[in-house]
């Protein structure tokens, strides 16, 4: 069983959240692979217990034989399309023995290993689809027609790809940017967020880059386009997705060799132990009989519940303490991990900008109080993030807010506002004092500048036109990042590394508190990317933990990928590995810890069903093996390792894990 992004059947669901374009989600019940499945399962459960009651034959043989053929008909054909192309796979096998198991009287034990390998292949199924459509959805980030600017101002709505470079486009207030570009004209607030990770609007104006798929503002822009729709950041981040994806097929090629050695060596074995004792004289009664007994003793049933339980377990256990791990695989994976790469907004903070300095100058009359209701009260009416970060503030210390009159919004300077008779204005403060020398801009200049070296936007405060403090504004950490950090630290015996498309001093304020020491910041998606492969190309097994559409190819890219789950993209949730449901960073380390012990256990697992196995397949070929005795040591081992598997869904394996 492979997966690939092909296209899955289409059977979309509710709007997109955010732009009401249509959201690419396909249905579960809409593969064939998840309806077989569900068919097999139910078959099968209403066939046990009449079977368990002591029913007759009748009564739950074609229930039985109804899961056989729901359930195995599908990798049982595939497998019979391989055999053409001179292929033999563990699916094909894995039917085999299903209906070896039946011909000696073991319906049950096959129909229950149908029904296991017909739900992995729907779970399969499943993931594949999801991310495919996650993958296609991005695209709806940029919109389906532009603007377009001819030499003598007319304008014209063209389709994206109609645009060529060189082209003008314009992009109104609250539009989405159609084209990579470069700014001619106007000045707005654009949010980035979805390309850069940044968490807070950027200023754009002449000269300035922006980018298909990011939202504006409240300003007008004409835009020089620069690269072809199928050449726009956006663009090559679903290209990256789709080629990271491809990077895991060397894997599924061993995986597949594997399988086929097995499986010739399996057919093989059970054909010599048929054919042999007949050519030496035996009976065929008792010929059949200890080839059927080989193929029930030497079934890899064992083997795949020495392997699952542990993990499934592991998966239940992390999945009541907020993480979503999507499969064994990934539950596997994360215990190999030795590097951890984090993203910073969204994910190593909250995402939300938060006042963090409130300064007001000396001789202004103010405190530091009366400051944050001046600004406050002019910010109210505004929508910008920083704008509610100020608001919020003031909410928070339970100060009221005076009515504010004459408002007025200037992107990508601030806003102005009168509040109990003065005129206030809050923005930036390189805008506000633009081409003022006096002491007081001087000293309003050197006081952003401390705040923005240490990572924080300034935000200047005037009251009729005088400078009277300067707000600083930054993101939080979250709850327990640093603990997080050093965990982590311990775990892989390295310190994570901070990955970031925002500015360096932020960055590395952050990084401070948080206890990283190496800091890359001012990253695009593609950067992301190179950094993680950098890490993996010198032996490193990465896990990268992020929360944007922009930090998608980095999750693809890497050798496990987490997402952050209130606030996490769409396509970054899909592609990711595990999601952590509730934003609790603490809960990285423990389930890195808690994969350790599952695959502790999985290798115990592996050597209780192997010693099993090889001991009754000897005595099956040096002796006589009964058959019930065969199916009782068979199933034994399957009942040792499955309990001990079990072992992951007590909640100390949690704790532990988290300590």
């Amino acid at each position: 069983m492979t997966s690939t992004l092909a296209p899955a059947p289409v059977d979309r669901a509710a709007p997109d959240r955010a732009s009401g374009a249509p959201r690419r989600r396909t249905r579960v019940f809409a593969l064939p692979e998840a309806r077989w499945a569900a068919a097999a399962t139910v078959l099968f459960l209403l066939a046990l217990p009449l079977q368990l009651a002591g029913a007759p034959a009748w009564a739950w043989g074609p229930l039985y034989a109804l899961t056989y053929a729901s359930g195995g008909w599908e990798p049982g054909w595939a497998g019979l399309r391989a055999l053409r192309a001179r292929t033999l796979d563990v699916d094909l096998l894995m039917v085999v023995a299903a209906l070896g198991a039946a011909a000696i009287g073991q319906v049950r034990e096959g129909a229950l290993l149908i029904v296991i390998f017909a739900t992995s292949g729907a779970l399969e199924a499943l993931a594949t689809a999801r991310t495919a459509d996650s993958v296609r959805g991005l695209l709806d980030l940029a919109p389906a027609t532009a603007t377009r600017v001819d030499g003598d101002g007319g304008e014209e709505t063209v389709r994206l790809p109609e645009l060529s470079v060189g082209d003008t486009v314009l992009v109104r207030p609250g539009e989405r940017v159609g084209a990579d570009g470069r700014v001619l004209d106007g000045a707005s607030d654009v949010d980035q967020a979805t390309i850069t990770g940044e968490p807070l609007p950027v200023a754009k104006e002449k000269g300035d880059e922006v980018y298909a798929g990011t939202l504006n503002g409240t300003g007008a822009l004409r835009v020089r386009v620069e690269r072809d729709a199928s050449d726009s950041v956006i663009a090559r981040i679903v290209r990256m997705v789709e080629e990271a994806s491809e990077t895991k097929a060397p894997t599924q090629l061993f995986i597949e060799k594997v399988e086929q050695r097995y499986s010739l060596g399996m057919v093989a074995a059970t054909l010599a132990v048929f054919l042999v004792p007949l050519a030496v004289g035996a009976a065929l009664s008792e010929a059949l009989l200890r080839a059927m007994t080989f193929m029930i003793v030497a079934s890899p049933c064992a083997v795949v519940l020495a392997t699952m339980p542990p993990l499934l377990s592991a998966i239940a256990n992390a999945g009541r303490h907020g993480v979503l791990v999507k499969s064994a695989v990934v539950m596997e994976r994360l215990g190999q991990v030795d590097a951890v790469a984090l993203d910073k907004t969204g994910t190593l903070t909250e995402g939300a900008p938060r006042v963090s300095d409130v300064r007001p100058f000396a001789g202004s009359g103010l405190e530091s109080g009366e400051l944050l209701v001046l600004a406050a009260a002019a910010e109210h009416p505004s929508e910008h993030p920083l704008a509610r970060a100020v608001v919020e503030a003031a909410r928070e210390r339970g100060l009221t807010l005076p009515a504010a009159e004459d408002f007025a919004s200037t992107p990508g300077v601030g806003v102005t506002a009168t509040v109990d008779g003065r005129a206030v204005a809050v923005g930036a403060p390189a805008r506000l004092l633009r081409g003022r020398a006096d002491a007081a801009a001087a000293r309003a200049t050197v006081l952003a500048a401390e705040l923005e070296e240490g990572g924080r936007t300034a935000v200047l405060v005037t009251v009729d036109d005088s400078p009277v403090g300067v707000l600083g504004i930054a993101d939080r950490l979250r709850t327990g990042a640093a603990a997080t950090v050093s965990a982590l630290t311990s775990l892989t015996g390295t310190a994570p590394l901070l990955l970031t498309g925002d500015n360096p001093r932020a960055a590395a304020r952050l990084a401070a508190e948080a206890g990283i020491e190496e800091v890359r910041a001012g990253l695009l998606p593609e950067e992301k990317v190179g950094a993680v492969r950098k890490l993996e190309a010198a032996g490193r097994r990465v896990m990268v933990v992020g929360d944007g559409v922009n930090d998608a190819p980095a999750l693809a890219a890497a050798h496990t990928g987490v997402a952050m789950g209130r606030a996490g993209s769409d396509l970054a949730l899909e592609t990711a590995d595990a999601v952590i449901v509730r934003d609790e960073l603490a809960t990285v380390p423990a389930v890195i810890a808690l994969s350790r012990r599952a695959r502790r256990l999985v290798v115990q697992n592996l050597v209780v069903a192997g010693v099993f196995i090889t001991g009754l397949v000897v005595w099956d070929l040096a002796g006589t093996l009964p058959l019930p005795l065969g199916v009782a040591g068979h199933e034994g081992s399957t009942v040792i390792v499955g309990l001990n598997g079990l072992r992951l869904l007590r909640e100390a394996a949690w704790k532990r894990a988290a300590a």
